[in-house]
Formats: C-alpha cells, structure tokens, sequence
C-alpha cells in the first residue's frame, strides 16, 4: 500500500540538502531533501545493525552520526518521514557493496586513486586546521548585528501562505477495487459537505492515514507546494470550513477539510534568530580563513618562475 500522505515525496538525500539551507522553514515543514551523507563510523561487531545488505550492514552508530551531522530542525524533519530515511539507509548499502567489489578486485591500489586519495586526504587536513585557527568570537553576531543582518535582508523573509487541511484518505489495495473505494469515498464526501463539523469524527472511524485519523484527519500547517500536486489544486480551490469533492492521487482517494489558511508574511527576528546567527557566524569564519591564509603569503617572499610556468601553460614538461 502506498503511503497515505498529502506531503511530496522525495529522497533522503534532498531531504537533507534543503534542510541546511537559511530559506525559513516553519516547525510543521515536513518536505523531504537531500545532501551526501556525512562520514561513516568504524563499525565493531556488538554495534546492533539497522539494515543488512549480504556482507553490510548500516549500524546504529552510523544512523545516530547522520542525525548528530544535522541541525536540530533538519533531524526532527528526517525522523518523520521514514521513506526518505529508509532511502538512505537503502544507498548507504548500496554504495558500501559497491565498495566490497571495488576492493576484492584491488582498486584502492591503483595509482590513480591512490594519487585521489592523497589529494582528498591533503584538503581533509587543510580544511580542518583551517578551520581551527579561523574560530569565531563566541559572542558573535551581538545582538546590533543580528539585527542589522535582519533588517538589511528584510525582503527575503516572506514567508508562503500556510494551509491546515484535514484529510480523509482510502486506500487502493486492489486494483480491481477502484471503484467501490472510489464510491466509499464519495459518499464520505457528501456526509461532510452536509455537515463540515462531523469531519473530524469521519476521518478518525474511516481514514486510512492512522497519523492523522488520530487527530480528526489534521495534517498539521504547510505551504502548497508541499503537497501533491492532486490535493494541492483541490486545497487551492477551498474556503476556509470547506470540504472538498473525492481527490485521486496516486495512494489512493482524499475527502479534503480546509481548516485553516495563514497569509503570506515577513518572519519574524525570533522566528530566523538561529539560522541567521548560523549564516553570519560561517560567513565571519570564512572572512577569518581568508584572512589567515593572505597572512601566510606575506610571511615570506613569493616568487613565480614565470618561464617555468610557461612552459608548463604549453605542455614542454
């Protein structure tokens, strides 16, 4: 059975990206992104597996190091929604029995991935000293300057209308039973246009979504474009205490229950203060690293063999 979700789906891997981004994302955001996953831990044989693949395994400990990598929102997001987070934990193991193969064929001795992984070894080294002798003051960004940043960039923190829709949702198991579950729903339908403030009690006895039939069939707030594209035109089209005619998507049938729309606004400093400080303190730190690395060209001369550079522009070495 497909899952029961007004929410677009996506891999984890996207899940991830767009979660490390400054773009205000309010708590109820569940949009699913992506981004590489971070180092993987030495994995000893007590470590319980949360997946096997063959010969790999993901361990425990190399699950709680992807969630340790995140920012506090972003792992909150990848905990509720478990097929992006299984989509993962289905790559890692791919990518790790691709490596076993690699490896029984001898392909870290080749010389050019040994010459890759000096290199990849050497930025490693460069970007973590770097960044220790780059720190940033504790006590920065002060207060004026949050509030500067905040004032200056004012423009970029709209936020999208903000939709509570309720749902209603049937599954399609058998797909010789379209019709009769098309029909179910259509008669949900029209017992909730007849009366909008029975919805709750229809959607906990017949909804097939057990997350939100728990809660009267509420989905909590998103923006459109969080949801599938069937329910979201449908959304789009009711008034607040509306109900919508029977919605198809690919899951199954949705009886729709706009409850509450919030307009398009400016964030709030409160709402940005933790990301906004996140963004001003990487961008001090770079402005630290740059600085370091200019003092480590004026500690001594600098000298450029222009001829031998030459020659080297027209391949004569």
């Amino acid at each position: 059975m497909k899952k029961p979700t007004l929410v677009v789906g996506a891999g984890a891997l996207t899940l991830l990206g767009l979660a490390l981004g400054l773009a205000l994302r309010p708590g109820n955001d569940p949009v699913a992104a992506q981004q590489p996953a971070p180092a993987v831990l030495q994995q000893s044989a007590s470590t319980p597996a949360v997946a096997r693949l063959g010969n790999q395994q993901v361990a425990a400990e190399e699950l709680k190091a992807l969630f340790a990598s995140l920012p506090e929102e972003s792992r909150g997001q990848l905990r509720g929604n478990r097929p992006a987070l299984e989509a993962w934990i289905r790559s890692r193991l791919a990518e790790k029995a691709v490596l076993e193969q690699a490896d029984a064929q001898g392909w870290r001795q080749r010389p050019e991935v040994e010459q890759q992984t000096r290199a990849a070894t050497e930025q490693i080294v460069f970007r973590d000293y770097l960044q220790s002798v780059s720190q940033v003051p504790a006590d920065y960004p002060s207060a004026a300057e949050l509030q500067q940043a905040y004032d200056s960039g004012k423009a970029a923190w709209m936020t999208p209308p903000f939709y509570r829709v309720s749902q209603i949702f049937l599954a399609v198991a058998d797909p010789q039973a379209v019709e009769q579950v098309r029909r179910q729903a259509q008669e949900l339908s029209r017992k909730a246009q007849a009366a909008p403030g029975e919805f709750a009690a229809l959607a906990a006895q017949y909804s097939q979504d057990s997350g939100s039939a728990q809660r009267g069939g509420d989905a909590g707030l998103q923006p459109l474009q969080q949801l599938v594209p069937e329910v979201r035109s449908a959304v789009a089209r009711l008034k607040v205490g509306g109900v919508s005619d029977v919605v198809q998507s690919a899951a199954g049938f949705h009886v729709l229950k706009l409850t509450e729309q919030q307009p398009a606004r400016t964030a709030s400093l409160d709402e940005l203060r933790e990301r906004l400080t996140q963004a001003l303190r990487a961008q001090r730190q770079e402005q630290i690293a740059k600085a370091y690395l200019e003092g480590m060209l004026n500690t001594a001369t600098l000298s450029i063999d222009g001829a031998v550079l030459n020659q080297v522009l027209e391949d004569k070495l």
